[in-house]
């Protein structure tokens, strides 16, 4: 609009010197902030965090609140328990968490697993600081949720106890059935006498099924065959461990620096503006 007053002018200063690893963490069920609560740092606990470079899978350990008005550590060694089990099957080296010779397992830490999120356009982080803007470009977007999956096997003994291994034992063997595939057939034995076959000419024409359509079948096998593939590649990956740096830290002051940048250099514009228009999408 004509009567719009321009407020203000701010200096625009852009640096990609910490990608690629600048990423957006979303913590949508995180009630509180993600920082070790007192009663365990008080034992000396603190929050790690790992990494599956090839399949950009990130944990971050959060240790528990030890107190018992909060904490039922009776259920914390059946957790316990059931998570070295559910490490064990995985293959998953465990490191630090590696109890003493002789200790009772116990969950000590809930694990916060990431799941990639695919970015739509370009992501900035911006920060206003004396004036200027200092823009940073965003590489990676991750959700981090807890994860249960040693609960599976508290669920599983919990069957076997009720006398249902048999059909736990066959869940176990392998994935399930590919649903795109014929079902085996079936086998009943008949108790009335087989009366002879009568032979008749058939005739049988074929007919060439359309591609989009001919290849549903096997293209669905392939995509559920491909997820199982990926499903177990990362199973198989090692976590490299990393160091995790709160905020208040001078580790984390001065990676909050290095988003400023001093690089007076000017860019030059080489894109009018009806080639930027055109650019955006739905415009």
């Amino acid at each position: 609009m004509d009567d719009d007053e321009l407020i203000s002018v701010l200096p625009i200063h852009y640096s990609n010197s910490l990608s690629p690893n600048l990423h957006i963490h979303q913590f949508p069920l995180l009630s509180r902030p993600l920082q070790t609560p007192p009663a365990a740092v008080i034992s000396g606990k603190r929050i790690r965090a790992r990494i599956k470079p090839v399949t950009r899978r990130l944990e971050i350990h959060v240790p528990v609140d030890p107190r018992p008005e909060v904490w039922n550590g009776e259920r914390g060694k059946e957790l316990g328990a059931a998570r070295q089990e559910d490490d064990r099957e995985k293959n998953q080296d465990v490191g630090k968490m590696k109890q003493m010779e002789g200790e009772e397992p116990r969950l000590t830490e809930v694990r916060l697993r990431s799941e990639l999120i695919p970015q739509e356009g370009a992501y900035m982080l911006g920060v206003v600081r004396n004036g200027q803007l200092h823009l940073q470009p965003i590489s990676e977007t991750h959700q981090f949720r807890p994860t249960l999956t040693y609960l599976d096997i508290m669920s599983r003994k919990s069957r076997r106890s009720k006398g249902d291994a048999g059909s736990d034992d066959d869940s176990d063997d392998g994935p399930p059935p590919d649903p795109d595939e014929p079902p085996p057939p079936v086998q009943t034995a008949s108790k009335k006498e087989k009366k002879p076959l009568e032979v008749k000419e058939v005739q049988v024409s074929a007919r060439k099924a359309a591609d989009d359509k001919g290849n549903l079948q096997g293209g669905l096998s392939a995509v559920r065959r491909e997820m199982l593939l990926a499903i177990r590649a990362e199973d198989d990956e090692v976590w490299n461990d990393l160091d995790f740096c709160d905020g208040e830290t001078a580790e984390g002051h001065e990676v909050f620096e290095a988003v400023f940048s001093q690089n007076e250099e000017h860019l030059e514009c080489k894109s009018d503006i009806t080639a930027f228009l055109k650019g955006i999408k739905g415009l």
